[in-house]
């Protein structure tokens, strides 16, 4: 069956101010975003694409938007099961805030049990993901061959979930995977299983540096804004 590159967006603006965009609009790539995004036709060099799948926000659009000038003709597709979670209340608000919300230890703890006040729940979101994968699946299969690689630019959890299914890990050890801006996974999927190829890599080891963070052990939701 296909290879799925999952590639998350670039370091947002939201990223950078530490507030849940969740599907809020008008949430652009900041300038170390817009650079990573730019970086990522040369990251991607000769792995042959069979097609786009993208999340329609504006900053999967834009992380997206130099690989597909610097290959005309690559077929792309919005996919809204693949948008970001709708955080519902939450959305818009600083993250700093939302940590002393007891729902928070819940996303921590036991995201399968979590749904977000007016948005939805960490469940549907994982299911509605998976199902999407499957489906693109076949379909780049049957249009390009079982050899095929496509990919999906989307965002933190909802990489994180799939990541999970494809591991076999309950949803409830979701947090215990980390995917930086503009990282790129990938997972071989066949009849028999998935194999994780790739896992968070952005080529950068910034992140393996030690630093003090207050509440350093809490996985970010919407994933964070990656090494500083």
């Amino acid at each position: 069956m296909a290879t799925l590159i999952l590639v998350r967006h670039g370091r947002s603006t939201a990223n950078t101010s530490g507030v849940l965009a969740g599907r809020t609009p008008g949430i652009a790539l900041d300038d170390r975003g817009t650079a990573q995004a730019a970086a990522l036709p040369g990251r991607l060099a000769g792995v042959p694409l069979a097609a786009a799948v993208t999340s329609p926000l504006q900053r999967c659009r834009e992380t997206l938007q130099p690989l597909l000038d610097a290959r005309p003709g690559l077929p792309v597709h919005p996919d809204e099961r693949i948008g970001e979670c709708d955080y519902g209340d939450w959305s818009g608000r600083k993250l700093a805030e939302l940590a002393d919300e007891p729902l928070m230890e819940v996303v921590q703890r036991h995201p399968s049990n979590a749904a977000f006040p007016g948005g939805e729940s960490m469940r549907a979101m994982q299911a509605r993901a998976v199902e999407a994968v499957r489906e693109w699946n076949a379909r780049v299969e049957a249009e390009s061959g079982e050899d095929a690689v496509y990919l999906m630019c989307s965002h933190g959890d909802i990489i994180k979930s799939l990541v999970a299914d494809a591991l076999g890990m309950h949803l409830d050890l979701f947090q215990r995977i980390h995917v930086d801006p503009c990282s790129v996974t990938a997972i071989r999927y066949t009849r028999l299983r998935p194999s994780i190829l790739r896992l968070g890599d952005t080529g950068d080891f910034a992140g393996l540096i030690p630093r003090e963070e207050p509440g350093g052990e809490a996985a970010e939701v919407g994933g964070g804004a990656g090494a500083p």
